[in-house]
């Protein structure tokens, strides 16, 4: 057994990271004191606690667990923990813990639908994906999402010096460890799995029990480029990133996206070019969106290390792409307008046909069906009255929305 299993976390206090779940006062830390257990969805990259959350969580609502990994379960597997439910063993509740989640198809999550909202089996999936790209939706809807962050250098120290502490219990031995432990620390890229199985492999290969920075460099096989002493590396480079692209650089965006590959991040680089996608291309070529999304989708099915591959094909792309943030600067000014309470009243020929009412001066609808006139378009007012002739949206000085522009133009002629 790994020595991450050996000495696995028996209650939510001895879990390094995720304060913002696990700390007194947080909702998630009440429900699970409460032993009321709900559906839940824990989402985030490996060796963050899900599983051990999850043990933890049984053991204290005292009820069931079984776990399945949705690599390799089948539906049987799945029929065979419904049976269960009508049995003894099953009086107080099956908890069921569903790993990688997102491997198992429609039928076999649908298979569990009907048991989730009666109550004899309760879900626990785990996922190192975006659930709400990759569960389907019934699950979604009937879950709580709770997402599990990669742990700081800050807090997986204390794991890291309860590791070598328990190593040196089974080795009898004292072990010294000097710089090793913050390169570690650095270079497990927040998974606690990964950086406890080092150590081990430190203890039992280190010279008189001295684990040395060599040592430990050779061991983590990693340069350490995703988190710094501030913890603030990983977003500098998801920074650069998307700076580099912005700025029509595809060779320094490679540069970042390397190295944090390298870390073996695939999901934080992932959504960064979603973003840029929609944020600095835009409608420019409103095409690279749902090329950029199938890249991704591309990348998340492959895995590292083959996952590069539709990655620089996306950040090219990007790179290479006639740039326009029109979109993103329309839709934060109407934000703050209705963040300052700029609403108003809907224009009468808005409104759903209903009743006047006696009295109402304005009577009728008084609606233009754009479709109707010539060219479908016909001018009247669609801003409530406070916000009216207010511009939120201006074209782009690119190929596509001056092309746009142009058509408007042209059917306000007419």
């Amino acid at each position: 057994m790994p020595l991450a299993d050996r000495i696995r976390p028996q209650s939510l206090d001895e879990i390094v990271g995720q304060r913002h779940l696990l700390e007194d006062g947080q909702p998630f830390r009440s429900i699970i004191e409460s032993k009321y257990l709900p559906n839940m969805i824990f989402y985030g990259p490996s060796g963050t606690g899900k599983t051990t959350v999850a043990k933890i969580v049984a053991k204290k609502a005292n009820i069931r667990m079984h776990y399945l990994n949705g690599t390799n379960a089948s539906l049987s597997d799945i029929k065979d923990i419904i049976a269960e439910t009508d049995t003894i063993v099953g009086q107080n509740g099956v908890l069921l813990y569903l790993d990688e989640i997102q491997y198992l198809n429609k039928k076999q999550q649908q298979s569990l639908l009907e048991y989730i909202e009666n109550g004899s089996i309760t879900l626990i999936a785990a996922t190192t994906e975006n659930p709400y790209f990759y569960i389907y939706n019934a699950i979604l809807s009937r879950s709580t999402v709770f997402e599990f962050k990669p742990v700081s250098h800050d807090d997986i120290i204390p794991a890291i010096k309860r590791a070598f502490l328990h190593m040196e219990k089974e080795l009898d031995a004292t072990i010294t460890y000097d710089d090793a432990l913050d390169h570690i620390a650095y270079n497990c890229g927040g998974d606690v799995r990964k950086a406890i199985n080092t150590v081990e492999l430190c203890a039992i290969s280190a010279k008189n029990f001295h684990v040395t920075l060599d040592l430990a460099k050779k061991l983590t096989q990693r340069s350490g480029n995703k988190y710094d002493r501030q913890g603030d590396e990983h977003y500098d480079l998801l920074s650069a990133l998307q700076k580099s692209i912005r700025g029509s650089d595809e060779n320094a965006a490679l540069h970042y996206l390397a190295r944090l590959l390298d870390s073996g991040n695939i999901m934080s680089p992932c959504r960064r070019l979603l973003v840029i996608a929609c944020e600095d291309i835009g409608l420019a070529y409103p095409n690279v969106i749902p090329i950029v999304k199938s890249c991704v989708d591309i990348a998340f099915q492959l895995g590292l290390p083959e996952a590069r591959i539709p990655l620089a094909n996306a950040v090219i792309l990007l790179a290479t792409s006639p740039k326009s943030n029109s979109a993103y600067c329309a839709i934060n000014e109407a934000l703050d307008d209705v963040k300052k309470g700029k609403i108003g009243e809907f224009p009468r020929c808005l409104q759903n046909m209903h009743f006047d009412g006696e009295g109402n001066e304005n009577i009728g609808q008084n609606y233009k069906y754009p479709h109707n006139f010539n060219n479908h378009f016909v001018k009247q007012q669609y801003m409530p009255d406070i916000l009216k002739d207010t511009c939120y949206y201006k074209f782009g000085n690119n190929k596509t929305e001056q092309l746009a522009l142009k058509y408007r133009i042209k059917i306000l002629e007419d």
